[in-house]
Formats: C-alpha cells, structure tokens, sequence
C-alpha cells in the first residue's frame, strides 16, 4: 500500500517534542491526519535521548514555572496513560531533588524567583549552609550564603517518555515517515507542505519545526532565520572511591557545574562553558573533565578527590541567543507555519506543555496554559523574554 501524501499537520521531527505535540494533537481530534517526518528513528543523536533527563520546578518565570508543575502531573502519570495493549512504559521517574547553590552576588535574584515559586505552590526550600550539610554530608557548602531545593524536582529515563509518546501517537492514528525534510513548502505566504530527501513531496496546511537543534536548516529552506545555535555540551560519568550514603540531588553551582548520583552509585556531570562548540559535533574532550570540572567539583566535594571517568558522551543544545527560552507558536509571516524551537536544554520538560498547547492553538481551542509570552513575534521584534518576565 502506498502512503499517502497530504495530511493535515506534518510535524518536522520526531523526538520528544514532535512526539509530544502529536499526541496531544490525535488525542484532540482522532479525525486529524498527522504525519511526523523523523530522520533517524534509533534517535543515536536526539538531544533527547543524550540528556540527562532532569524535571525542575525552579525557574524564574512564571510559564517556565507552570510549565513544569504541568510536566510533574504527567509525569506521575504518564506509565499509566501511555499504556498501549500491554506494553507499558517504565520510565524510572526518581524525585530526588534539585539543589541550587547560591552565592552573594546571585542571593537577590535567587531569592525573587523562590518567592515567586513559593507564591505559585511550589514545594520550594531555602536552606543556609549548615542545613545543606546536614542534609549531605559530603558537601563543602562554604563560601555559598544558601541553596534553594526542589524536593519534587528529580530525572527520569528519556528514552522510555519518548517511546511512550511515540507508541500512543501511533495507536491514536499519527503516521511516522523516516525520511529528511530538505524544504518547507509555501504558495503566497502560506506553509504548503514539505519536500523529503528520498520521497516525492507531502503536502498540509500546517507544518510544525519541532527539528531540535536541527531547526534553524528547517527554518531556513523557507526564508526564516532563527537566533539558534546548535551547541555541543558533554555529560560525563565518574566512579567515586567514596559513595555518598543515598542519592545526590542534581546540584548545581553558580559557575553552571551540575552533577548527580545515578544507579549503580555512579556520579554524572557536567557545565556548559563559553566556548563549547556551535556546530553539529558528538566527539566528547575527557580532558575537559579532567582540567576544568574534576578541580570545581573536588572542591565541593573534597571526599571526591579520587574519581574513575567510565565515560563521556556529547549532545546537542538548541540554544536561542535571544534571550535562552523556548520560541512557540505560528511565525508571523509564513500562515501555517508552527515553531517549537529553542529551548536551550529544558525541551524534555517542556515538551508535554508546549505539545497541549500546540495542539491548541492549531485546533482553536480553549487553551490551558497561557504560553503566549514565548510568541515568535518577538525575533520579528528584537525583544527578548528576560526570566524576570520582562519583555
């Protein structure tokens, strides 16, 4: 049987994003012909699957805010509401927390977000040093004045909510086609369907860029020029010859390392830092473990002086230039034409928000979640969404 070749939404790639949005859209209309175009379906370099899958409450923005608490209630759901047959996902979500340090320079804009996280129900906590030793022995929280912690914030198995959103979509009716998107169509300023590398073209009313650190290639091949780089960053795994006694939290300093416990006892890490790479590049450098992020981290934990590095492995940030948030909705002046792009390393735990509302905007319905501050008529502006809200 041949496939067929016009539908009413293409959706410009298949991960976590694309698989979110297609859910939420068959979910809303079962009548709805969706076909999400996915490159590489083993997903080997999805920014999905190379994160280190974390779930936080603490932002500084109110949407970023309230997409998150969104994210938690599916999450605690999700294994229940993606079953498909028998086959139901296991996706390991552990609420271990989330600590961010916070150093005298940092306290006012540290304590602002808290209290605006405490105003929305966040379970917030604001611990001086001496409580974050308590709470973690092994830390040398010193010269920090606190640490703010998330305790339902926690980290999950990607790969499995990703295959789960996949297999559902596919019960409810979504087509998946492997194949590359080499040009968005358009006739008279309205999005007309996309040309595929290996297959005649597809025609729809709506395509959706949900092509991750990819967008911006997508973007381009209808005359869109996106603020969006594709960053390289590197998560690293460690051995330690000291085990701390129960799982660390993601902990994060004020120069951006982060790392946490994973099963086994096994330590990950990793920072951002100015001169990562632009460009779509996976060779990990362990000697930026060794010489910049072992010494940060020996230092806040000093029992961590002896560590085995098993592995390191790079991915792909999208990171929006602009202002680092995430770019949603239809672009002004291309009709049809939907971006889901730029989320700067937080896509995975914004991704089902931003799907429902997606699947809003396109069908016009009600919309649950007011997301509209991330409008893509602010690039068309030059006004950036600071996280103090500010436009």
């Amino acid at each position: 049987m041949s496939r067929q070749s016009t539908y009413d939404v293409i959706i410009i790639g298949g991960g976590i994003m694309g698989s979110a949005t297609a859910y939420y859209l068959s979910r809303a209309d079962e009548g709805l012909n969706i076909a999400v175009v996915e490159r590489d379906p083993t997903y080997a370099r999805a920014s999905t699957t190379l994160s280190m899958a974390n779930a936080r409450i603490q932002f500084s923005l109110k949407q970023n805010i309230q997409i998150s608490q969104y994210a938690f209630r599916v999450l605690e759901r999700f294994e229940d509401e993606m079953t498909v047959a028998d086959n139901r996902p296991h996706i390991a979500f552990r609420r271990e927390g989330n600590l961010f340090l916070v150093n005298e320079a940092g306290r006012p804009a540290a304590q602002a977000a808290f209290n605006l996280q405490q105003q929305l129900g966040c379970d917030i906590h604001w611990w001086d040093p001496e409580t974050i030793k308590q709470h973690y022995p092994l830390y040398a929280p010193d010269p920090h004045v606190a640490g703010t912690f998330g305790r339902q914030d926690g980290h999950f198995d990607a790969y499995a909510v990703l295959m789960g959103y996949r297999a559902k979509a596919r019960q409810q009716g979504v087509t998946y086609i492997t194949d590359q998107v080499t040009q968005v169509l358009s006739q008279k300023r309205r999005v007309a369907g996309v040309q595929l590398a290996t297959a005649p073209p597809l025609t729809a009313g709506r395509v959706i860029n949900c092509s991750g650190a990819w967008c911006n290639q997508v973007a381009e091949s209808a005359g869109i020029s996106l603020p969006i780089l594709p960053i390289m960053r590197q998560v690293f795994a460690v051995d330690s010859a000291v085990k701390p006694q129960g799982p660390l939290p993601l902990t994060v300093l004020p120069s951006g390392l982060y790392f946490r416990t994973e099963t086994g006892g096994r330590l990950l890490i990793g920072r951002s830092l100015n001169d990562d790479p632009v460009g779509f590049d996976f060779v990990c450098d362990e000697q930026r473990f060794m010489n910049v992020l072992w010494p940060e981290l020996w230092e806040f934990v000093p029992a961590f002086d002896r560590l085995k590095l098993i592995r390191g492995w790079a991915g792909l940030y999208a990171v929006n230039t602009l202002d680092g948030n995430a770019i949603v909705g239809e672009w002004p002046e291309l009709k049809g034409f939907y971006l889901a792009n730029g989320f700067s390393g937080h896509g995975l735990q914004q991704a089902p928000a931003v799907g429902r509302y997606l699947s809003e905007l396109i069908l016009q319905r009600p919309i649950s979640l007011d997301l509209s501050i991330f409008n893509p008529q602010r690039v068309l502006e030059g006004k950036p969404v600071s996280e103090d809200g500010l436009v």
